[in-house]
């Protein structure tokens, strides 16, 4: 089932998320529907508060990103591989790259708008796969990027609060239109 994707101005979005219990009912059929969602959406991540669930759940998908780009920017930007289409639950990065690089990001709950953010260039993620099993995934590039951006989400963070103050300023305007929709999506949104 498509859910709606959760608008910046909602409470939800801002909330520090509790741990997935490992007997949830329900979590599988959560799970499908985020990934229909996000493929509704044409998304690349997709985190669990944005379909108003605050749970540490998001999912990423970066293959078919990788797909649509040429053989130099796939060698840059994908230097571990063909990216990924992975259920992150109860993640912990526990490293960080001090190398970083700057990027633009936009957020399915933010439609319309994009800015630069500078995040570390690879990280290392412990994390439980949809079958519940422990993993340990290093991953760089836009690859890290999607995974941190989803990660924040867990934590109640946005992609531009790791913007300076003066870039906040400047898109304090076009995030008061998205929070009183005026910027319409192509998917279902609340």
């Amino acid at each position: 089932m498509i859910l709606p994707v959760i608008a910046y101005g909602h409470p939800v979005l801002r909330t520090a998320c509790a741990a997935v219990p490992a007997d949830m009912a329900g979590l599988p059929q959560l799970i499908a529907d985020m990934w229909q969602t996000l493929e509704r959406a044409r998304g690349v991540g997709l985190a669990a508060p944005q379909v108003n669930q605050p749970l540490r759940l998001f999912i990423v998908e970066s293959q078919s990103t990788f797909a649509h780009l040429g053989e130099e920017e796939r060698l840059t930007l994908f230097p571990d591989g063909a990216g990924i289409r992975e259920t992150f639950i109860n993640p912990k990065i526990t490293a960080v790259s001090e190398q970083t690089w700057e990027d633009e990001e936009g957020c399915l709950s933010i439609p319309g708008l994009w800015a630069r953010v500078r995040r570390p260039w690879s990280i290392t993620i412990d994390y439980l796969d949809a079958a519940l099993q422990p993993q340990v995934r290093t991953c760089a590039g836009l690859t890290a990027r999607m995974v941190q951006h989803e990660y924040d989400h867990l934590d109640g963070r946005l992609y531009f609060d790791h913007l300076l103050p003066l870039q906040k300023k400047l898109l304090a305007g076009k995030l008061e239109k998205v929070r009183k929709g005026y910027y319409r999506a192509g998917y279902p949104m609340k």
